[in-house]
């Protein structure tokens, strides 16, 4: 199905075209003033001004050609030359009962045959995840939601961060507490023991002591800087209890992100590309594109159009040792070797911009990208109420299972003070709870533009009122109440016929859909997921107050607008689902 903005853009350059004007002139848009049209075309005062001549002679003639179309109920010139037109309430209906009748709501599938890798997670394996965890996990996994909407093939990869120094920070810990004496016994190389000798309770207390000790003593740091080069060498018991730091860690990180609805395809780390790294960096060098550079490898990456200094990509440090952007070269090598994708996207922290760029541009530089297009989409910070990044009330970093704590409390106080669930069985009341605290939290994030910092006030976006999640689910709860009422009387639903303004308002609201999932694909946006399902809430909120549904005699104008109630759940369903929210049966 074309969607409606489209099929008009297309009337509309058709017009420009018998002009003898540009038909990409003929964009059309949603009016910027609802009140005085539905829809907009800015194209004539670019054309005046290219053709130098009045822009509204231009517009009249065009007025005078979509005129002639039965799709318009309305064209009519505002200002100096923009056209403003209504379309047909019979127009509309017939668009909308298309889109109905798609399971994909209309929506163009403009993805198909085309691969992306999300590269998003990102936690560090022996450490719990903590709400510095959260936005990027929350965004990136809206993201392959909406991809895999629009048609894509989705690869994502929660990209582990699990072959660095802190290993041999763990691994020297466990080895001078006496832990596992078996795995440093150089005389054993295997098989060990397939339990492992620490749990992730274990890791919690074991990492963060190691690397206190490790700052404070030079010889402490030392002894882990061997034992990560020799667990990257492949001693077997360094390997063996590698192994068991990494799958201890994945059990908790998958309980984890699983209280979110947050699903990985690919459960990589930095040590998958190890055995990469080499013969990368010999092609660079054979290829002349790694220089050294003060006893260092680099990759210089400067252009001429710079105007900032850019430091060149450092592949090897001056004793050998890789580092982050090494790794990062070498995952872009896998990514395209394994998956050909078209695109790549890191969804991190917005301060890790300069490191992508230097990775992005030694990747393209030396062709390693293939045809991917490389992209970093940055986020700002979760902050407190005071301003500040997001901590405990003793100060210290939230883990994410007690931010997720929180919002279920606070959920089950809204329910009560709500009236909402009351006499629920207590176990279905808790499950509601839960869904309504991971909504507070998942649309209280994604509903702020992602590049800019925001406040996270739990009691504001636990409100079942206003912008937030709740108030949402909510939406969708009473719309499903409806039509199971329906349902339940024997009320039949029909495609929605148009005889109001508020369902005029509500079907241009539910046709803007296919819009506002290519805007949010296009600006890595999931904020405008959230402003359209506010919108149709609050359309649907004025539509229901306005007229009689259930309660309405004449059964064709009852079944038409259960019809629209039908859609309009399926829409609000469709993009809270693209929002990784769920929406309980009742409440």
């Amino acid at each position: 199905m074309t969607p409606l903005t489209e099929e008009l853009s297309a009337i509309a350059g058709a017009a420009f075209a018998a002009e003898g004007l540009d038909p990409a002139l003929g964009r059309v848009q949603p009016a910027d003033r609802p009140d005085l049209a539905q829809f907009q075309c800015n194209g004539a005062l670019a054309a005046a001004k290219q053709a130098k001549t009045n822009p509204r002679e231009i517009a009249q003639k065009l007025v005078a050609r979509l005129k002639q179309n039965t799709l318009f109920a309305k064209v009519e010139i505002a200002g100096p030359g923009f056209i403003n037109f209504n379309i047909s309430d019979s127009a509309l209906t017939g668009r909308l009962a298309q889109a109905a009748a798609d399971a994909h709501l209309g929506v163009p599938r403009d993805g198909a045959n085309r691969t992306v890798v999300i590269d998003f997670g990102g936690p560090n394996v022996a450490k719990p995840m903590h709400v510095g965890h959260l936005r990027s996990s929350i965004i990136g996994d809206c993201l392959q939601r909406l991809y895999r909407a629009n048609g894509w093939h989705v690869v994502s990869d929660v990209h582990l961060g699990d072959w660095g120094l802190q290993m041999g920070q763990l691994i020297s810990e466990v080895g001078r507490r006496g832990l596992a004496p078996v795995y440093f016994d150089e005389t054993v190389t295997g098989p060990y023991p397939a339990q492992s000798p620490v749990t992730m309770d274990d890791l919690e207390e074991l990492y963060p002591a190691a690397s206190v000790a490790c700052k404070a003593d030079p010889e402490r740091l030392e002894e882990a800087r061997t034992a990560t080069a020799e667990l990257q060498a492949g001693r077997p018991g360094y390997r063996a209890l590698w192994q068991h730091f990494v799958r201890v860690s994945e059990q908790g990180l998958e309980r984890e992100f699983g209280s979110l609805g947050i699903h990985f395809d690919l459960w990589k780390g930095e040590s998958s590309v190890d055995a990469l790294i080499p013969p990368m960096v010999e092609d660079l060098k054979t290829r002349g594109l790694a220089v050294m550079s003060e006893g260092a490898l680099v990759v210089p990456i400067a252009r001429e159009t710079d105007k900032k200094e850019m430091p060149p990509l450092i592949l090897l440090k001056s004793d050998g040792a890789v580092l982050y952007g090494t790794t990062d070269l070498a995952t872009i090598v896998d990514r395209v070797r394994t998956q050909n994708p078209d695109l790549i996207l890191y969804v991190v922290d917005h301060r890790q911009h300069g490191h992508f760029e230097q990775v992005f541009r030694a990747a393209e530089k030396s062709g390693l990208n293939g045809h991917a297009v490389l992209e970093h989409v940055g986020y700002g910070t979760m902050n407190g109420p005071d301003g500040k990044p997001f901590k405990t009330r003793a100060g210290g970093v939230m883990k994410l299972y007690d931010l997720i704590a929180m919002a279920t409390d606070e959920a089950e106080k809204r329910l009560t003070e709500q009236g909402l669930a009351a006499d629920y069985p207590a176990e279905e009341r808790a499950e509601i709870a839960r869904k309504v605290g991971i909504a507070t939290i998942k649309f209280a994030d994604l509903s702020n533009h992602r590049q800019t910092d925001y406040i996270f006030d739990l009691t504001r976006f636990s409100r079942f009122e206003g912008k937030t999640g709740p108030y949402l689910q909510y939406a969708a709860v009473r719309i499903q109440s409806i039509l199971r009422k329906a349902e339940d009387a024997g009320y039949a639903a029909a495609s929605p016929t148009l005889r109001s303004a508020e369902e005029r308002v509500l079907a241009l609201r539910l046709l803007s859909l296919p819009d506002i999932m290519r805007g949010a694909e296009a600006k890595r946006a999931p904020n405008l997921l959230c402003d359209f399902a506010f919108g149709l809430a609050q359309d649907f909120s004025r539509f229901y107050t306005e007229h009689h549904i259930l309660s309405e005699s004449d059964v064709d104008l009852r079944a038409a607008r259960l019809g629209l109630c039908r859609v309009t759940l399926a829409a609000l369903t469709r993009v809270l689902g693209l929002l990784g929210i769920e929406v309980p049966a009742r409440m």
